[in-house]
């Protein structure tokens, strides 16, 4: 090998770049791959964010995890988790450090983008059975025409009694789509700008096609579409208003290319870093700083409501950890530190044009770390200090986690948010930290298995 010159070795010494996983670290595409295995079923079994949640309790009770008590006394290695309202879920192990020393957060969002049915949904158009909807999150609807839809909910009947509904996912199931346009009658709609491609009044749900047989019942399709849903879930017209029904993608998770180095699925954003914070918080034991992982609702619309991070329910349940330990929670809030866990936009070579290459993130490079998110001028962002970007720094290289830094595309071209603020709104040094996604936002997200792998090690390296 020739000798380095001078000016190699100062580039070597001076300049940094962020090395293909698959390049420098091949080895590690065998443990991504069994990892992900079990990511892959925790995408399918989480379609929405109660059984996301009904998962992870499922999990953490395997693995020793027992109900929280703020009553109870708890010793260093103890483990323990907390449901809010079904729809968000806390774990903690409980560490050496004294707890005014403060905790290691990590919180991740279940929600994803989808089709909520509205209040009053089923109806009937020559002779065809719909559902209306109304979009939740940031979709480009377009994308959501002709795709196979799943219907996922839970209904609270007249009577009190819950029912859980799930259609589309079985083999033996049928499924759901919202319909296009032939390109032969599709003149008019292709001079439609393509965020109207499909329009949000348009996003309606085929259920249906034969009629109830009653020559004098005037909407016959719809009435056979609910006879169907009651005798199977006993419901009625009327539960629709007691309900919470999500209509997603029918596809399961499956390994994408040849070399099957990516998983495609639906809801990566944000699942992917629930499901690595959660096995993290699992395998987690005898940490010396308490840990608090956090599966939250509602980050999709702004963190909104009961279940969303810009609630209290984070703050009452630290509270409860402070009273227990007889300090005040802002001594605990002042001295924690907090990874605010959700996905980045890979660069895509094929939209080259709405990215700055420099400070894009990159598929098979390893986790990404986010400085700030917000849109423009850094509008709604956490921008964490040059402190805690060190010291989560520190804590990669020294386990040796692959990790990069990105931006969400070029400055001016949009830019999203987190719940990093909503965090860092509690006194807590917060940032941004997780899985590079291609194809964001849409209904099959695809991410790297080595990205993922190591994104789990971040979580980990960071709790222990």
């Amino acid at each position: 090998m020739a000798k380095k010159t001078k000016g190699q070795e100062l580039a070597e010494k001076l300049t940094w770049s962020t090395p293909n996983i698959g390049k420098k670290a091949p080895k590690q595409m065998n443990k991504a791959q069994k990892f992900c295995e079990g990511y892959k079923k925790f995408l399918d079994e989480g379609k929405t964010e109660r059984e996301c949640v009904r998962y992870g309790v499922k999990l953490l009770e395997k693995n020793g995890y027992r109900p929280f008590d703020a009553e109870g006394k708890y010793q260093p290695g103890d483990k323990v988790y907390f449901v809010n309202r079904g729809k968000s879920l806390i774990a903690t192990t409980f560490g050496r450090e004294p707890l005014e020393n403060g905790v290691r957060i990590n919180g991740a969002h279940i929600d994803s983008p989808r089709l909520d049915l509205k209040p009053n949904p089923m109806y009937e158009k020559e002779d065809l059975a719909y559902l209306k909807t109304h979009y939740y999150g940031g979709i480009r609807k377009y994308q959501w025409g002709v795709t196979p839809l799943a219907m996922h909910g839970v209904v609270f009947k007249k009577d009190g009694t819950a029912v859980e509904i799930s259609i589309g996912e079985k083999p033996q199931d049928p499924v759901f789509c919202v319909t296009d346009l032939l390109p032969h009658l599709s003149a008019r709609q292709n001079e439609r700008p393509l965020k109207e491609g499909l329009k949000g009044e348009e996003l309606n749900i085929l259920i249906g096609s034969l009629p109830f047989q009653d020559p004098e019942v005037k909407e016959p399709v719809k009435l056979l579409a609910l006879q169907l849903l009651n005798e199977q879930y006993g419901i009625t017209e009327a539960d629709f208003y007691r309900a919470e029904i999500e209509m997603v993608p029918a596809v399961k998770a499956a390994d994408v290319g040849l070399d099957r180095s990516l998983v495609g699925a639906y809801g990566q954003d944000d699942r992917v870093c629930a499901y690595t914070a959660l096995m993290a918080e699992i395998d987690t034991q005898m940490p010396e700083h308490t840990t608090v992982t956090i599966l939250t609702d509602k980050e999709e619309i702004g963190s909104e409501g009961t279940t969303g991070l810009n609630s209290d329910y984070v703050l009452h349940y630290i509270e409860d950890l402070a009273d227990m330990a007889q300090i005040p929670v802002r001594r605990v809030l002042r001295n924690s530190i907090c990874l605010s866990s959700d996905v980045n936009a890979a660069y895509d070579p094929n939209f080259a044009d709405v990215y700055e290459s420099n400070n894009s993130c990159y598929v098979n490079k390893g986790c990404v770390l986010m400085k700030y998110t917000g849109s423009r001028g850094k509008g709604g962002s956490n921008d964490a200090g040059a402190e805690i970007m060190a010291k989560v720094i520190a804590i990669l290289e020294k386990e040796g986690v692959y990790w990069q830094a990105g931006e969400l595309g070029k400055v001016d071209e949009g830019g999203g948010g987190t719940i990093a603020k909503y965090v860092a709104h509690m006194d807590v040094d917060t940032v941004d930290l997780g899985v590079p996604i291609l194809s964001m936002h849409s209904p099959f997200e695809l991410a790297s298995k080595l990205d993922v792998w190591n994104t789990y090690r971040a979580f980990k390296a960071f709790y222990q």
